[in-house]
């Protein structure tokens, strides 16, 4: 039986862990060949492992999606490697510091625009160039957050990010509905990754409070992400572009 994703070539970023590995896993599933992307070499490159042993056909590039060299290097391997792109998820984001408006800082409010803003722009640029080239449309999903849709306290910076991923995603998918290109963002809530884990070592008492703000009353598991970018990817979403697609336990719907 055909997956959804059959025979298309795709790429994650911040694919060493995660949202991002259980996506390049679930890809593979589906019938794609995905192009792993991370900063992080050793657990990139398992991932890929991860994707040979469940039976599907994977290629690490180290990449720093904040780069523009990287950015582009990153396309070019997907074509040199094999033959074209058709899908990319532009996972990779960083959470930063926790710290109220006022008291955040310009180094960390910086890292993340680079990263969580500017990445995916880059990333964009290169994977459009190549998808209008090819001349056979493509799909793009980019990572935004519920943090996108609204305010997050002590996370200004971070929010920020992502308000602006989704105004990239839409304007993106305006401008290349005609040639076929769909464009649109996934928007996690809470979910059981290393990013939170981090956050939750360094503030041990907000674990209860994520978990609070989930009407699921539980954090979301990453390949629970996975699936719904597989379909935004997929040719079963054919009419869907410029979609913030909420999948955060009901979070936002509160």
């Amino acid at each position: 039986m055909a997956g959804l994703l059959n025979g298309k070539i795709t790429l994650v970023t911040g694919a060493a862990s995660g949202i991002g590995r259980a996506a390049a896993i679930a890809f593979a599933r589906e019938g794609a060949k995905v192009l792993v992307a991370d900063m992080t070499e050793d657990a990139g490159r398992e991932t890929v492992k991860l994707v040979k042993d469940a039976g599907g056909e994977a290629t690490f590039v180290k990449c720093d999606v904040a780069r523009a060299a990287d950015a582009e290097a990153l396309v070019a391997a997907a074509v040199k490697t094999y033959g074209r792109l058709d899908g990319a998820f532009n996972n990779a984001g960083v959470a930063g510091k926790i710290a109220r408006t006022a008291d955040d800082t310009e180094e960390n409010f910086d890292r993340i625009m680079a990263v969580n803003l500017r990445g995916v722009w880059l990333c964009m640029k290169y994977e459009i160039q190549q998808m209008v080239k090819q001349g056979q449309g493509g799909a793009i999903v980019n990572t935004a957050s519920a943090a996108g849709l609204v305010g997050s306290h002590g996370m200004p910076a971070y929010a920020a990010s992502k308000h602006g991923v989704i105004g990239l995603t839409k304007t993106a998918a305006l401008e290349y509905a005609r040639a076929a290109i769909r464009i649109n963002a996934v928007c996690p809530g809470v979910i059981d990754t290393a990013m939170v884990a981090g956050m939750v070592s360094a503030h041990p008492r907000l674990k209860d409070k994520l978990v609070g703000v989930e009407p699921i009353a539980r954090m979301g598991r990453p390949s629970e992400i996975a699936e719904a970018v597989t379909w935004l990817l997929s040719d079963a979403a054919s009419f869907v572009t410029g979609a913030a697609m909420p999948v955060d336990g009901g979070m936002i719907a509160q």
